[in-house]
């Protein structure tokens, strides 16, 4: 039922994606007639310092996960944690619904270093970060561009990408403080202890166990350096938006290349379609049309030039992830720290850990440990 859940979203992300950003017969020509005519000596340099900041951003994303398991007293030698890291978000790419998140805590957890809770704690805590940080580059960026032509969803967007991560860093350090009343007071929120009391304990349990991994918030030194990473890993991404984008002869300004590769990250965050097709090339037409004047869900839009140069620009852009990704992830595979069976096996938790507590009936003592 889940993966059944999964897949109707993943799809259903694909059909509207696909709806919204594909360009009818006219553009199309247009858009052979864009590529037909990049001459290839013009591209090289571009395409050379874009790979350049790809390898950036591949190393800052891998090595700053070991800044968030110091505190638990693991660190991973750099050869496993490339490759463990390039599997793992070739399967994010890969995988429906943000599914390829598991990978990398299973794939850890395999070695036997960490649990795959705890592990995924951390990557919640790696996920929350960057949440906040592409939302202050969203928020700064559209809010240099309000004004009366600005389109009406702009600003409520960016207030509520900052209001979301914001609010969940909150969560992150009432958790730290007190995780069990913490995780009780948000599933009585829920309503699932009443509806579902055993649920709930498994979900309670599987939380607190992984808020383990939010105790890199409580080591400072280990933060800011994880910290730096992510604005570096940021900062080379956005850049590699800016230069792909001067290949393709687009006036996107450095600020508005902030502001696309911010609105594509918040996009993708959603559940994902398979391979992130058409989703990726839609949230990155709609930040380059802030600034460029056009709107990707317009059909008169379409017809411009301008979206013919922006469509290929987003494809390319796309591919060349896409590409990137998948050749680090086979490389991953290649090495002898994670094979297709480790690969297979990370996406299931232990089943032990998975079976709900006791209830009162069956315990002795009348009481459950929480952790």
């Amino acid at each position: 039922m889940k993966l059944a859940i999964n897949l109707i979203l993943s799809l259903g992300m694909l059909a509207l994606c696909a709806y919204l950003v594909w360009p009818n017969a006219t553009t199309r020509e247009q858009l052979e007639a864009v590529i037909d005519g990049i001459r290839f000596a013009e591209f090289a340099p571009y395409l050379a310092a874009y790979i350049g900041l790809l390898v950036v951003v591949q190393l800052c994303r891998s090595l700053r996960w070991n800044n968030l398991l110091a505190p638990l007293g693991v660190r991973v030698p750099t050869g496993p944690l490339l490759a463990i890291s390039a599997v793992g978000f070739m399967a994010i790419l890969a995988l429906p619904a943000r599914l390829g998140e598991f990978v990398r805590p299973g794939l850890l957890r395999k070695r036997g270093d960490l649990s795959a809770s705890a592990a995924l704690g951390t990557v919640a805590v790696e996920r929350i970060v960057d949440g906040l940080l592409v939302s202050l580059f969203v928020f700064g960026a559209l809010f240099s561009l309000r004004g009366p032509t600005a389109p009406g969803w702009m600003m409520p967007t960016a207030y509520a990408a900052l209001g979301v991560f914001s609010a969940a860093l909150v969560f992150l350090a009432f958790a730290i403080r007190n995780p069990e009343r913490t995780v009780a007071f948000c599933l009585k929120l829920s309503l699932l202890p009443r509806f579902a009391p055993g649920v709930a304990r498994v979900i309670g349990t599987k939380l607190v166990d992984m808020m383990r991994g939010f105790v890199a918030i409580k080591d400072p030194r280990n933060l800011t350096i994880f910290v730096i990473w992510s604005v570096v890993y940021w900062g080379a991404n956005g850049l590699g938006v800016f230069v792909l984008a001067r290949a393709f002869h687009l006036d996107l300004s450095l600020v508005g290349a902030f502001a696309t590769m911010g609105v594509c990250a918040v996009g993708i965050m959603l559940p994902n379609s398979p391979g992130l097709v058409g989703q990726f090339q839609y949230f990155t037409l709609l930040g380059v049309g802030l600034y460029l004047g056009f709107d990707p869900r317009s059909s008169s839009d379409k017809l411009l030039p301008i979206y013919a140069q922006a469509f290929a620009f987003a494809n390319l852009h796309y591919l060349l992830q896409v590409s990137w990704y998948v050749l680090c992830g086979a490389l991953g595979l290649a090495t002898k720290h994670v094979s297709f069976h480790d690969l297979w096996t990370a996406r299931k938790v232990d089943e032990q850990k998975l079976a709900p507590p006791p209830t009162r009936g069956d315990d002795p003592a009348g009481a459950v440990d929480p952790t």
